[in-house]
């Protein structure tokens, strides 16, 4: 019963429960000063719309169904001969999450999208940028309930990016980590320890000459 009523919590319940220990845990006395997660980033990288437009509709539909809040439409700021883009030409969308939106995605991402990812053994641990914020990326947006399949054409990578304020990056995976992102286990190293040398044989007692 007390695991089934873990998962019933939201992703804000969880971490109000359990930040007092990730402080006591930290060294951290004012509630105040302790990690808070401000905002979600998500982005799309559409570089096949230079050649059809129509595809970064259908990925900016896609990513405002899933983000619950209208996508803005990114143009480049310099052109690229080898990839063929000019400047202001539409390369991409992105939406930033805060308050309520912010929660039911984080709900959406741990709860639905995550455990649907195939051969899924966990997220990578090393995504921290240094000052406590988290990236990470999803090879397609069909992991999410909200795009329908029937209607999908491309596959489409999501990048996501968790902005922790007051935080690093021990301490954010810790917050992480109440939240139930199932993270990947890194295995312990084990130290190497030198081998013993051989010891080397007893030296043979000569023997002695007569005379």
């Amino acid at each position: 019963m007390a695991a089934t009523a873990t998962l019933m919590k939201n992703s804000k319940d969880l971490l109000s429960e359990r930040l007092p220990e990730i402080l006591k845990k930290h060294g951290i006395k004012n509630k105040l000063a302790g990690p808070r997660i401000e905002k979600v980033a998500l982005s799309m990288g559409v570089g096949r719309a230079v050649q059809d437009g129509q595809i970064l509709n259908v990925a900016t539909e896609h990513l405002s169904q899933i983000a619950g809040q209208r996508a803005v439409v990114t143009k480049s700021k310099k052109a690229v001969a080898n990839f063929r883009t000019r400047i202001g030409v539409k390369i991409g969308c992105r939406v930033t999450l805060r308050g309520e939106r912010m929660w039911s995605f984080l709900d959406k991402l741990i709860n639905l999208a995550v455990p649907r990812i195939k051969d899924f053994r966990g997220l990578n641990p090393k995504g921290f940028d240094g000052r406590g914020n988290y990236n990470m990326g999803l090879r397609e947006q069909a992991l999410f309930h909200e795009v329908t399949l029937e209607k999908l054409e491309h596959n489409q990578g999501l990048n996501i990016t968790i902005c922790i304020k007051n935080s690093t990056d021990d301490i954010s995976f810790d917050l992480l980590k109440a939240l139930n992102m199932p993270f990947r286990e890194t295995k312990a190293e084990t130290p190497k320890t030198q081998s013993a040398a051989p010891a080397s044989a007893p030296a043979a007692d000569k023997p002695q000459s007569t005379k």
